[in-house]
């Protein structure tokens, strides 16, 4: 056979077969998601998960997370350490199979765990593949084991190094920055607020994180412990803290229902939007699923058949809907499912059928309850139900108007909006830009073949402050909602977003780099969060980075987006050098804007994500609603050059 034969014989032997750890350093994206901050992140969800997991079991109450000077994270726990004994089957320490196989673990045997954290299972061999090196310490049966791995191989077999009373298991893992290439630095907010939830959704659960690489104004390393006593009904008064309550309890139970455990807290406030968060197996699963219809269906029936009962909707002269009765509610609901089935897009869409009757059942018995117990309050819900079903109306109306010009018609487009010639949307990008000056600059500077701009005039409505259909009849929100091209959902889902005719793939707020600027960066995205959510769960939103100062000596001109780098640019220039700074957008001019914040080959473009979406619900909440205190200290916290008046 001729050497050319040879090449383009297509056999069994061209099959490359990668092996369990190879695999997921070669295509680390399919265990992890990603190999960017999310992906980083979820390394230390994943071996958190393993200590979670003996917690559910009763066997852990007590575990650590820590941040080392050098970026490596080491975990602890007082569970029952995991099994050093020879595996028969592999013929080595089941430590090393756990720790250097994927998919091996006590969660697929359901003698060890009846229920496990996690998405899907790909454990701590995962991490230890995506690792530089890792050291795994086991306390168990009055020894100390311990073994260590460079990029998932053994570097010796598992040895005991000392004895001891405790019991339990220690991880210390390098994430590997030829994988992680983008940053390999750990977020201490991502993590506190991931541990903080572990911790409402395991009460009696101790969670400590600190992080070695700050200290505090006492030379003490940077930590925080989370313990909840009550589980989830003190999770809603956390995140419903900055909201003004409407009733004066958490409506909350626990239980099993068909075999299922289940716990609901859900309380009611006096704004418009609904907050629901479900959980299966300490998964956020935001897709939501069968779990999040078992507890609408338990809501409406329950809640419908009480109001009418009560004859407190005998004047109201249309249909109550679904949506009437989540108007001003924030609700969570935690499931545990043996063997859970997810679908959707990034698989967190619950879909076990038997769900939905546990859920429903356990919310109906809990709701009418409550209801019989607290007339007051019952009372207090059926009236926020009348005023959400009026209101709903006049946002149909509304919704109508935005709707009623064809948005794919040059004619239906807004007047404002200069669009770009390219009819593929994949390729087209609209700016929403803060102010008729600055966008008659933005249209000179851009590339007219695939920028579009709308400007808009002042700041826009706060909708987390504002009834539906004050929302739908914004001139601002209508004008978004028609360049855009999405069509706004049904009766049945008022807020569902139709994206098939999404006219721009990428949607970039431009507003000035300054304290007015942030604000109305905070409105516009507080709009996409709470009514054009997907736009950014499939990637869609972006922020444009204007500089803030303009460097130059002589006929040398450099921009700086911070002081930092401001200061450095002036120290290489060696004196002489004058400083400009921008106080908005329409202080560049047309040439500059182009160089420094549209061009695609030098600009910077922040992608806006939903890291997690009870911090970002309470996070919104307490920056856009009526409670100052929070946001005042929350500003003082975080602002770079925010100065607080009052």
């Amino acid at each position: 056979m001729s050497e050319e034969a040879k090449k383009n014989q297509y056999s069994a032997d061209s099959i490359q077969a990668l092996e369990g750890m190879e695999h997921v350093r070669m295509r680390p994206s399919m265990y992890i998601g990603d190999v960017g901050t999310r992906g980083l992140h979820h390394l230390v969800y994943e071996v958190v998960d393993n200590s979670i997991d003996e917690a559910m079991g009763g066997h852990c109450d007590t575990i650590e997370v820590i941040i080392n000077e050098d970026n490596s994270i080491t975990t602890k726990d007082n569970g029952r350490g995991i099994p050093v004994g020879l595996h028969k089957k592999e013929g080595v320490s089941a430590l090393e199979v756990v720790m250097t196989k994927i998919g091996a673990g006590g969660k697929f045997d359901k003698d060890s765990y009846k229920v496990s954290g996690g998405l899907h299972g790909v454990g701590v061999s995962c991490v230890n593949a995506l690792s530089s090196h890792l050291k795994a310490v086991v306390h168990r049966e009055g020894k100390i084991w311990e073994q260590e791995y460079e990029r998932g191989k053994t570097l010796y077999p598992v040895k005991s190094t000392g004895t001891t009373k405790e019991t339990g298991t220690i991880v210390t893992f390098m994430p590997d920055d030829t994988i992680f290439t983008q940053t390999t630095e750990y977020s201490y907010d991502t993590l506190a607020n991931r541990m903080r939830e572990l911790a409402y959704l395991n009460k009696g659960v101790t969670i400590s994180l600190t992080d070695k690489r700050n200290k505090d104004e006492k030379g003490e390393y940077i930590s925080e412990t989370f313990f909840s006593e009550e589980g989830l009904k003190e999770f809603i008064k956390f995140l419903d803290e900055t909201r003004e309550p409407l009733i004066q309890s958490v409506i909350s139970m626990e239980g099993e229902k068909n075999g299922i455990p289940v716990e609901v807290a859900m309380i009611y406030n006096t704004g418009f939007s609904e907050n629901l968060h479900s959980y299966v197996n300490n998964i956020n699963t935001h897709e939501g699923g069968t779990h999040l219809s078992g507890f609408r269906r338990g809501l409406t029936t329950t809640l419908k058949k009480y109001a009418d009962n009560s004859g407190l909707l005998d004047k109201l002269k249309f249909e109550i809907s679904g949506d009437d009765f989540r108007e001003g509610l924030t609700a969570i609901v935690s499931v545990k499912v043996a063997e859970p089935q997810f679908e959707g897009q990034t698989k967190t869409k619950l879909g076990n059928r038997e769900v939905t009757s546990a859920v429903s059942q356990a919310v109906s018995e809990m709701l009418t309850d409550y209801l019989e117990e607290h007339p007051d309050d019952a009372k207090q819900i059926v009236e926020k139900v009348k005023l959400a079903a009026q209101a709903r109306h006049a946002a149909a109306k509304a919704r109508e108007m935005v709707q009623r010009k064809n948005p794919m018609s040059v004619g239906g487009l807004p007047g404002k909006l200069s669009d770009c010639s390219e009819q593929d949307p994949t390729k087209c990008e609209v700016f929403l830009v803060e102010g008729d000056s600055a966008g008659g600059t933005a249209k000179q500077g851009r590339d007219r073949n695939f920028q579009a701009i709308l400007p808009l005039r002042g700041k826009i409505l706060n909708v987390e402050k504002a009834m539906q259909h004050k929302v739908f009849e914004n001139e601002e929100i209508k004008n978004i909602y028609t360049a855009l091209g999405v069509t706004i959902g049904t009766e049945e889902d008022s807020k569902a977003l139709n994206l098939e005719k999404l006219r721009y793939h990428k949607v970039v707020i431009m507003c000035d780099a300054d304290v007015d600027g942030s604000h109305i960066e905070t409105l516009i995205l507080t709009f996409f969060f709470r009514y054009m959510r997907e736009l950014i769960e499939n990637g869609h939103v972006y922020i444009a980075t204007p500089p803030l100062y303009l460097v130059k000596k002589g006929s040398k001109k450099r921009y700086a987006w911070d002081d930092k780098e401001r200061d450095e640019i002036v120290e290489s220039m060696k004196g002489g050098a004058s400083i400009q700074r921008y106080k908005g957008l329409g202080e560049m001019n047309a040439e500059q804007l182009w160089d420094t914040t549209m061009n695609p080959e030098f600009r910077t473009l922040r992608r806006v994500s939903i890291e997690n979406a009870t911090e970002t619900d309470r996070i919104f909440s307490m920056l856009m609603g009526d409670e100052v205190p929070p946001r005042r200290e929350f500003i003082e916290k975080n602002a770079v050059y925010a100065n607080i008046d009052a």
